[in-house]
């Protein structure tokens, strides 16, 4: 091996470790934890997070590859290599206009700001929270002026999770998607029909095992994952062959099933990412969208499809007796399916998840445009929503406080997820060209062609190319709402 890419690994493989050491750390403060905790842990984390931020950006990282231009040069663009090369230089390039102190503030206060989160939603407080929105977007500003100025200060919150795709690029995507989601929604709304799962009793032994069923089926095992309980489910990986993945447990509904199959979703990518890659920048999914992309695939598309359904019912009725011992699978198939708008965007269903998405989207651009406040975040919130999705939202814990990401300063995170969605079916559709007969081996819980394409197609690759690159490479095109909107249309029977 060439000296300099030796000394490139070695370096990248400790930076590597802390890494992991700190998303330990955040796993264990959202599932382990005590909330007395909170105060040292930010400090410890802010204590990594300069650390790894002073030897990723040190002089030595850019000589080395600069120097290794020529090796690069030398390899297929591809290979494992030049593409450590390549990644890391523009994560050492980007890295390097970050200061360090203020990389500790950020991780500082998203540890900070998490606590606080929790507690206001808990007591429906927004006022409480506020001032730690204040502080994120404050925070946020002094990120973006670390960069050129680009033709929306929002592309570089967007950049660092889904690098290469502009605000105007999804604001293009939403708009197509708006222009044909919100009188769908109207048309096929079931509100107050009773064609739902009913309300339990669900008990959460019984949801854990289902839940642990649908995703040893996917792929989960407990060499590698393990599942736990917390307020906002999520997957986390701490290496390739350690995966947590957490959802969360209400005894009068089911969503426990989807969240579990959304969160495998993310785990299978991370667990499917070649071995060569361990302890790299490259060992990762190819950012957000794309991440999304198999959260959604495994709970939407495979989840809640009729041959699924068919697999999974005898297990739910044998669970649940009492709450769907009178569910055919065909009435088990239509409740997973039915389209009603709900306040709370992980509960919600296909059809109405999107407008959640482009809400969010429009008031994050908004707060770094500065052209919306935090004190008028709330109504703007309620305003748009019921415009959107025909609701009237009665308390912000349903509305502006429901999710964690504002709090940990993920502006940028949102419209992943649903180009995520997007990006699932045009995949989606590779699969099935490529693997005729799929869906009928869902009816025998047999999952596994499906993922060994996924894996040699898509896991495997890691962040070895970029996000377009990759999606190319799986899907055959650029990303494309056409096929999204066609598979919506056609499941839920609108012209």
């Amino acid at each position: 091996m060439h000296e300099g890419l030796e000394e490139l690994k070695i370096r990248l493989g400790e930076i590597s470790d802390l890494r992991s050491t700190s998303a330990l750390l955040d796993w264990d403060q959202m599932v382990m934890m005590p909330p007395a905790g909170a105060s040292v842990r930010a400090h410890r984390q802010a204590t990594l997070e300069r650390v790894a931020h002073e030897r990723f950006t040190n002089d030595r990282i850019g000589e080395l590859v600069s120097d290794l231009a020529d090796v690069e040069s030398s390899l297929p663009y591809d290979s494992d290599d030049a593409s450590l090369i390549r990644v890391t230089r523009r994560d050492w390039e980007k890295a390097r206009r970050i200061p360090v102190e203020l990389a500790a503030r950020l991780t500082q206060t998203a540890s900070e700001a998490m606590e606080a989160w929790v507690s206001a939603r808990a007591a429906n407080d927004y006022s409480a929270f506020r001032p730690w929105l204040d502080r994120q977007l404050e925070l946020k500003q002094e990120y973006i002026a670390c960069f050129e100025p680009a033709a929306d200060p929002y592309d570089h919150l967007l950049d660092d999770f889904e690098p290469g795709t502009s605000a105007e690029e999804v604001a293009a995507v939403f708009a197509r998607l708006k222009e044909v989601l919100v009188p769908m929604i109207a048309e096929v709304s079931s509100v107050g029909d009773g064609g739902g799962l009913g309300h339990g009793p669900f008990p959460e032994a019984g949801q854990r095992s289902i839940g642990l069923a649908a995703m040893t089926a996917f792929g989960f095992d407990t060499d590698s994952f393990r599942l736990d309980t917390t307020v906002h489910p999520f997957c986390s990986a701490f290496g390739i062959s350690d995966i947590r993945v957490t959802t969360r447990y209400q005894e009068d509904d089911l969503e426990s099933l989807f969240s579990c199959m959304h969160e495998i979703g993310h785990g299978l990518y991370e667990r499917g990412v070649s071995p060569s890659l361990e302890r790299t920048p490259l060992a990762q999914g190819c950012y957000s969208g794309l991440h999304e992309s198999q959260s959604r695939l495994w709970e939407n598309i495979v989840g809640r499809s009729l041959p699924f359904c068919r697999w999974l019912h005898p297990q739910l009725v044998a669970t649940f007796p009492e709450a769907l011992g009178r569910f055919s699978v065909e009435r088990f198939h239509r409740a997973v399916n039915r389209v009603e708008p709900s306040f709370i965007r992980v509960d919600a269903d296909e059809v109405t998840y999107g407008m959640h998405i482009i809400l969010r989207f429009e008031l994050e651009r908004e707060l770094i445009a500065g052209t919306l406040s935090t004190a008028d975040l709330p109504d703007a919130w309620n305003t748009r929503f019921e415009e959107y999705l025909g609701l009237k939202v009665p308390e912000d814990r349903l509305g502006v406080l429901q999710d964690v990401h504002w709090s940990c300063g993920y502006f940028g995170y949102f419209p992943t997820y649903q180009l995520g969605n997007v990006m699932s079916v045009q995949i989606w559709e590779a699969a099935q060209a490529a693997l005729p007969g799929l869906e009928e081996r869902f009816e025998q819980g047999d999952f596994s062609a499906l993922g060994t394409w996924l894996r040699e197609n898509l896991y495997s690759l890691g962040r070895k190319l970029t996000p377009k690159e990759t999606f190319a490479r799986v899907a055959g095109g650029p990303i494309d709402p056409e096929p999204y909107l066609r598979y919506l249309q056609s499941k839920h029977g609108v012209a």
